[in-house]
């Protein structure tokens, strides 16, 4: 048995916070993402109305910085909060070169559509960190808000006639999450971490899955100021049961991001 001076030093060795990790964190910064983005509806049987690719079907840029958002706060030594903000809002116009259908709806030739998509994702969990060295390793439960607003509007001349359509949903939902991460310290300066996430809900409201993965470093030329790097994947998959039909929405986003971070 130890003697009561070297268990408290130990005890306290122990309980002491990791070098990975900051009393509270926060990062400010762009999130340069390369998407594929389709929507789709069917009827209540499962038929297929349609299906809509914005990026080749509508001219939607592949490639866009949405703004993103995260604080980390630590609680003691090894259990702490932390919060995630990102949106992807886009729109565009054009005039069709070829039909489709969506929502029951048939889009002709030479029609003018606009499309819209607003996606919006915050989550919030309660994180539990292990060890106390260079590296940790965490597990978090926790919630995520997420939200869309996607429309297909347009008309055509049929017949010396225009014909208009539409088809809209505008709905939001929270879901439990799960998280998974790593740090590591190099030094006090640099560290790096990977993080994964996973967001599921089985509703006909607006049900699916979300799963976000990223990899990343920090480095601190200044001891509370400093920059981050890190390359993001997310896979959206989450689908609507309305009255007339079901619709669908599966979204990819992949890319870098850079950040601003504050320590303290």
């Amino acid at each position: 048995m130890l003697p009561l001076p070297l268990a408290l030093l130990a005890t306290a060795a122990f309980a002491q916070q990791s070098p990975a990790l900051d009393r509270v964190n926060l990062s400010v910064g762009g999130y340069y993402t390369h998407m594929d983005t389709v929507i789709g509806a069917s009827d209540k049987s499962g038929d297929n109305y349609g299906a809509v690719d914005l990026e080749s079907d509508l001219g939607f840029d592949a490639h866009r910085t949405t703004p993103r958002v995260r604080l980390d706060l630590l609680i003691g030594d090894h259990q702490g909060f932390s919060f995630d903000y990102y949106n992807a809002h886009r729109t565009r116009s054009k005039s069709m070169t070829h039909d489709f259908s969506y929502g029951g709806n048939d889009y002709l030739a030479s029609a003018s559509v606009r499309g819209k998509l607003n996606f919006n994702f915050g989550s919030a969990a309660y994180r539990w960190w292990i060890g106390s060295g260079n590296d940790v390793f965490g597990v978090g439960l926790g919630a995520a808000y997420y939200g869309i607003h996607a429309g297909i509007s347009g008309e055509a001349s049929l017949n010396d006639e225009v014909v208009q359509a539409s088809s809209s949903s505008n709905e939001t939902a929270w879901a439990p999450m799960l998280q998974l991460g790593w740090r590591h310290a190099f030094d006090n300066n640099v560290r790096m971490y990977v993080d994964l996430s996973g967001v599921k809900r089985n509703s006909s409201r607006l049900g699916g899955h979300i799963y976000n993965a990223s990899v990343g470093v920090e480095w601190y030329p200044w001891q509370h100021v400093g920059f981050g790097a890190e390359y993001g994947y997310s896979k959206i998959s989450l689908h609507q049961h309305r009255e007339r039909f079901n619709d669908s929405l599966d979204m990819k986003l992949s890319g870098p991001s850079l950040f601003a971070r504050f320590r303290f």
